[in-house]
């Protein structure tokens, strides 16, 4: 008896021995835990191995989670299908998925689909053509293309078409054609794992100072000493933090480890690849959600068989099967970017630290404006402190002003100030480039009509609609919802009658513009570099001075080195203060120091201005007076008073659904026996609401929240699973839960 599988081809059934072999195996789907299966005679299968099954009428890929548990008797057993010919996915990365599962109040099948994201990647690598030199003497009389082609080809090297005509200067129809003419000969190559041959000490030295050796040799001795151990590198700004950590990856190379090293937002990696590659002699293995299909497929596999020994990544990097993880680097640690907030619920640092401590490996974090959670545990003595106080080279940090915007008055309809339009013009007139930082897309946060006040809303969510004069629509930044400027206000008909309110990007370009005709400014924004090589173009030009002044959002924030830059201004300092977020002040210090930091990082001596309508706020002191630990201080004597984290655990639960009634009462439900008060340990626990979320209403769905706070010795993980365990949820109903949430939206 024969069956068809997925990939159409003909299968023998596996023919299974009567109370033989059973394993317990793991699928990508939201499942709890893992199902039993039979093990046909002639399969040899192990804990970890990647094999197909069958699940319900489907062919499915599953990994070998352990023994059967013998629950389910072996009559009624499936039969696993076949194995994949790759090596297995080790002990501590099944480990792993299972404490993240535990941690996040996640279902197991859903944890391990992060680490199956390339499912292409688990069958045998397709050969790809390439060209090979068939003669050795070049002919007199043949078209100087092809002359070329063979002058620059190595003796008995293949290449794609596609590299030898970029080396040749011609076309790939060139290169296909001297193969027609037994010029070249075809073969078969199979493309290598990405960064898999690398040598450490190929690549350009940077001489380090004193303060970075002393930083470098303590993670070099954390790798050699081979165990578990977390270090923040704290350095200003400008001051080497990666050449330093660096010195730790040439390390964990030497002794045959693999290296990862996450970035908040994968933008980064354009000027870190290069970097990078002058450090190393190549580039690192990359993986983001913009990758092609081929490039994950190369990475995926190289990474399971333990051929790829650098992986350059954002948050979901942290969930390739590693065959030996030997460092972690979390670059700009304190990144709101590292918290995924759907799907999975996870906070990548933290999970990095615990992937770390399960495989016995030192983890570096870095960050110039590190998060209150990693400072507290400085101070409670878990995490080492290094410190880099000084920028690299003699640079000096940037002069930080305040514009008290009370005083200077703005002209109606203008956004920035006398102060600030003074010190572009004489920014200008030097030759320097200037920034002007403001994080908000498009052109006006806001549109209403000028008769009747009606505001322009999203019909998914509870947001406001966002002009963008670039695509002449209204746009929802949470859904990506748009709609043409209507000509008519929907409420009252009134024609033209809408008024755009308060700057977006688009809107201080038109403001430069008119004060500096002649000048180069362009726009960095997430909807203006739509692709990697869009940014990648313009941040060259940034940096060749083709660009004069850069009106930017988060986007120019961190991560970027622009020799000619040494003018940041803020055009709305107090822009992150607005609403009620735990974290909001922290936020804002450090979106407001990194941006700071792009100025003046050479020999040129950089200035901030910050606009600010609360210039007496403890946050912009701390920023124009530099009085980091003061304001660390201040912040976290709050929190503690106010029992917020780092001194306790906080845990959101989100209910949501398409019918508003059911999902109030879904949470009315859960409310009435929410966990209060003190257990029997003497651990307490407070739970508050259920009220509808400051976000009401995302992408079509109706959204309320429960807010758990409690002592951080107390396992709320078990009580929220018993409590959300003693109700019955409508099959209508998702309920999300977000261990220390970090955002309340």
């Amino acid at each position: 008896m024969s069956q068809i599988s997925l990939f159409g081809e003909e299968k023998e059934e596996k023919q299974v021995v009567p109370g033989g072999k059973t394993v317990s195996v793991l699928v990508p789907y939201p499942v709890e835990k893992a199902y039993d299966y039979a093990v046909p005679k002639d399969l040899d299968l192990q804990a970890g191995d990647y094999i197909c099954v069958p699940l319900g009428n489907r062919e499915i890929t599953g990994v070998v989670w352990g023994e059967g548990t013998g629950d389910v008797e072996p009559k009624k057993l499936k039969s696993v299908i076949s194995k994949y010919p790759l090596k297995s996915m080790s002990g501590i990365h099944r480990k792993f998925i299972d404490w993240v599962a535990n941690y996040t109040l996640s279902a197991k099948g859903m944890v391990l689909k992060m680490s199956l994201s390339a499912p292409a990647a688990l069958n045998p690598p397709k050969p790809s053509i390439a060209y090979k030199k068939k003669i050795s003497k070049i002919p007199d009389k043949l078209p100087e293309k092809r002359k070329k082609v063979l002058e620059v080809i190595a003796e008995g090297q293949a290449y794609s078409a596609s590299e030898l005509a970029e080396m040749a200067g011609c076309t790939a129809s060139v290169i296909k054609g001297m193969a027609q003419k037994n010029l070249l000969e075809m073969v078969e190559v199979f493309g290598t794992a990405p960064c898999s041959y690398l040598n450490p000490d190929a690549g350009l030295h940077i001489d380090l100072s004193e303060q970075q050796n002393e930083a470098a040799q303590q993670i070099i001795e954390d790798i050699r000493a081979d165990k578990f151990s977390v270090s923040l590198l704290d350095g200003v700004t400008g001051a080497g933090k990666t050449e330093v950590y660096f010195e730790g990856v040439v390390q964990a190379l030497k002794n045959g480890k693999q290296v990862l090293i996450l970035l908040p937002e994968i933008a980064l990696s354009n000027a870190f690849l290069d970097r990078f590659k002058k450090r190393f002699g190549c580039l690192p293995a990359l993986w983001h959600s913009g990758l092609g299909s081929a490039q994950r497929r190369e990475t995926w596999r190289g990474v399971a068989s333990g051929k790829t020994k650098v992986v350059i990544g954002a948050r979901s990097a942290l969930f390739l099967p590693y065959q030996d993880l030997g460092l972690i680097v979390v670059d700009e640690e304190h990144d709101p970017a590292y918290k995924q907030e759907d799907g999975v619920i996870y906070h990548a640092r933290d999970m990095a630290v615990l992937r770390a401590h399960l495989g016995n490996f030192p983890i570096v974090l870095v960050s110039a404006t590190p998060s209150l959670e990693t400072i507290h545990n400085i101070w409670e003595g878990k995490y080492k402190h290094l410190e880099l106080p000084a920028r690299y080279g003699g640079a000096q940090l940037p002069d930080i002003a305040l514009i008290d915007m009370r005083e200077d008055k703005l002209e109606r309809q203008k956004f920035l100030s006398r102060a600030l339009i003074k010190a572009l013009k004489e920014n200008l007139e030097e030759g320097n480039q200037s920034l002007l930082f403001l994080n908000r897309r498009g052109y006006a946060p806001l549109t209403l009509c000028r008769g009747c006040g009606h505001r322009m809303e999203c019909p998914r969510c509870t947001a406001w609609l966002v002009e963008h004069k670039r695509s002449g629509k209204l746009h929802c930044h949470h859904c990506d919802y748009h709609m043409k400027m209507p000509k008519t206000c929907p409420s009252c008909n009134e024609e033209e009658c809408f008024v755009a309110c308060g700057p977006g990007v688009e809107r201080i370009f038109e403001e430069v513009r008119e004060y500096f005709p002649d000048a180069r400014v362009m726009v960095l924004a997430s909807d203006t570099a739509e692709s990697h090589e869009d940014l990648k173009s313009m941040l060259k030009k940034i940096s060749d001075g083709e660009v004069d002044i850069i009106i930017g959002t988060q986007i120019m924030a961190k991560g970027h080195h622009f020799p000619n830059l040494t003018l940041v201004g803020v055009v709305d300092a107090d822009l992150g203060l607005q609403g009620g977020d735990l974290r909001a002040a922290e936020r804002t210090y450090q979106l407001l120091h990194q941006v700071s930091g792009r100025a003046g990082r050479e020999a040129k001596k950089g200035r901030v201005l910050l606009q600010s309508w609360m210039p007496e706020h403890r946050i912009m002191k701390a920023l124009a007076a530099g009085e980091r630990e003061a304001f660390f201080d201040i912040e976290a004597s709050e929190r503690e008073m106010a029992n917020m984290p780092p001194y306790s655990r906080l845990a959101g639960i989100i209910i949501s659904g398409r019918e508003e009634h059911i999902v109030r009462e879904t949470a009315e439900a859960l409310g009435k026996i929410s966990p209060q008060g003190a257990n029997e340990h003497g651990q307490r626990i407070l739970t508050l609401g259920p009220a509808p979320a400051p976000f009401a209403r995302l992408r079509g769905k109706y959204r309320y929240r429960l807010l758990v706070c409690a002592d951080k010795n107390l396992n709320v993980q078990k009580t929220i699973s018993n409590w959300i365990s003693q109700i019955k949820i409508p099959s209508n109903i998702r309920i999300y839960v977000d261990i220390d949430p970090q955002s309340f939206l």
